[in-house]
Order: C-alpha cells, then sequence, then structure tokens
C-alpha cells in the first residue's frame, strides 16, 4: 500500500502582511522624497487654493465661510487622486511593479502599502489646510476644528483610493489624468456645493446619494453649523471611511502586473 506524499501549499500573497504593506510604505516614501515638485504638489496646492478663495470672497467673508468648509474637503481628495493615479500608473510603466509582484508581495500589500504612503502625506496636507483655513484665514465654524481635520484628511484617503483605483484602468499617465472629469467632476457638480442636492432634479439627487464627495460635503456643513458632533455627521465620516476601503479593496483586486 502507498502513500502519497502531501504537500503544505504556500501562504498565498495574496493575504494582507503588515510588514510587507509597511515596507513598500517606507519604499514610496523614500522615492517621494527625491521628487519634491510632488511633495509640493499635494502639500501646498490646497493651502494656495484656499488662500486664494479667501481673497477672492474678500468683501463676503460670510461667502467663504460657507464654501470654505466644504472645499477644505474637496482640494486634498483631488490632489491625492491626481498624484496617486500618476505615481502608480508611473511604477507600473517602468516594471517596477511587475517586479514587485514577482517576489513576495500580493496586490493587497501593494495597495496598502501606497495607501499607508499617501495617507501619511494625507495627514500632513490636511492639517496644514485646516490649520491655514481656521487659525490665518479666519474660516469661521461653529463646531470643532478637529472635526474638519478629521473630514479633510478622510477626504484625501477617499482620493487616495480613488487614484490607486483607475490607475489600473489607465495606460498612460494623459490617461489617468482623463479619468478626472469622469471620475471627480460629476461628484463636484452633485455633491451639493452649488445647490443643496434636495432642489436638483431627482434622479440627480438620486445619484449624488449613491457618491462619497456628498457626505464630505455633508459633514464639513455639519461641523460648520454644529457644536457638538451629531449623528449626521458619525454617519457622513463613517460613510467616506467606507467608501475609501472598499475603493482600496477594488484597486486590489484589479491591479494587473503589466500595462499592456
Amino acid at each position: 500500500m502507498s502513500t502519497t506524499a502531501t504537500t503544505t501549499p504556500p501562504a498565498p500573497t495574496s493575504a494582507l502582511n503588515a510588514s510587507r504593506a509597511t515596507a513598500t510604505a517606507i519604499r514610496v516614501l523614500r522615492q517621494l522624497r527625491h521628487d519634491p515638485r510632488t511633495v509640493a504638489l499635494m502639500i501646498l496646492i490646497p493651502c494656495v487654493m484656499l488662500f486664494l478663495l479667501r481673497y477672492v470672497f474678500d468683501g463676503s467673508p460670510r461667502t467663504f465661510d460657507s464654501t470654505g468648509a466644504s472645499l477644505l474637503g474637496i482640494f486634498p481628495l483631488i490632489t491625492m487622486f491626481l498624484v496617486t493615479s500618476i505615481a502608480t500608473l508611473r511604477e507600473r510603466t517602468s516594471g517596477t511593479l511587475e517586479r514587485l509582484l514577482a517576489m513576495p508581495l500580493g496586490k493587497a500589500d501593494l495597495i496598502a502599502g501606497y495607501a499607508l504612503a499617501f495617507g501619511a502625506l494625507a495627514i500632513v496636507q490636511s492639517a496644514l489646510a485646516t490649520g491655514l483655513a481656521v487659525w490665518f484665514l479666519g474660516l469661521d465654524v461653529t463646531g470643532s476644528p478637529w472635526l474638519l481635520l478629521v473630514v479633510a484628511l478622510l477626504d484625501a484617503l477617499l482620493g487616495t483610493a480613488l487614484g490607486l483605483f483607475v490607475s489600473a484602468f489607465a495606460a498612460s499617465e494623459f490617461q489617468a489624468v482623463q479619468f478626472m472629469p469622469a471620475v471627480i467632476f460629476p461628484q463636484l457638480l452633485l455633491c451639493g456645493l452649488f445647490t443643496p442636492r434636495d432642489a436638483m432634479h431627482p434622479v440627480l439627487e438620486a445619484i449624488s446619494d449613491a457618491l462619497p464627495m456628498s457626505y464630505a460635503v455633508d459633514g464639513m456643513n455639519e461641523v460648520l453649523h454644529h457644536t457638538d458632533m451629531t449623528a449626521a455627521f458619525l454617519r457622513d465620516a463613517l460613510i467616506v471611511a467606507g467608501c475609501a476601503l472598499l475603493v482600496l479593496v477594488l484597486g486590489a483586486a484589479t491591479l494587473r502586473r503589466r500595462t499592456a
């Protein structure tokens, strides 16, 4: 009677490993350290936009108060989307991504590493933008500025997740930029920044209810008008965070080794 030897299959690299994800994040941050223009774009552009907005409405401070809080979340989302999508695509077109995935590094590790690296920059970006708006530009909010920072950070992380996700479908940096009108602009128009969402056509209102930027703006407005953290604010923040996590999971699932 013969027995067949059994071997234990190797652990799948698709499972998330904290040490591999951290190592990936450190590698990305080291690369970004040698690209000061990209770092400046991520960190300074939202601050510059808020500064310009404040003095565009120099004669109408209340207008700045009503729109500045919303844009405090929208600007980080847009910049992180652009930078993350282009940076990730550059890894793929240069062959770096293929070499990394040939190692014991799963897709989830790679996506998590990028999210950690750009998330660290998002913290700096959101903190600077919030501090500038509240303590230098005089943004008048009823609630705690720390709640503004929470929403701004979640928005930046959402932009990072969206950038990682769409980079899987672009073949060039130009195509990555082209995704912005398709992914960002509809959310910008339907998020309630220009008109209340309940005043829109019912079809557009229903679409806006499914878009994460709508809840980012709603969360900022909750801080703008309420002294304490409300249930609506908590709901909005959890939805934005949940959308960011969902998009990261989809990004790991759709990540490809090659561009072509």
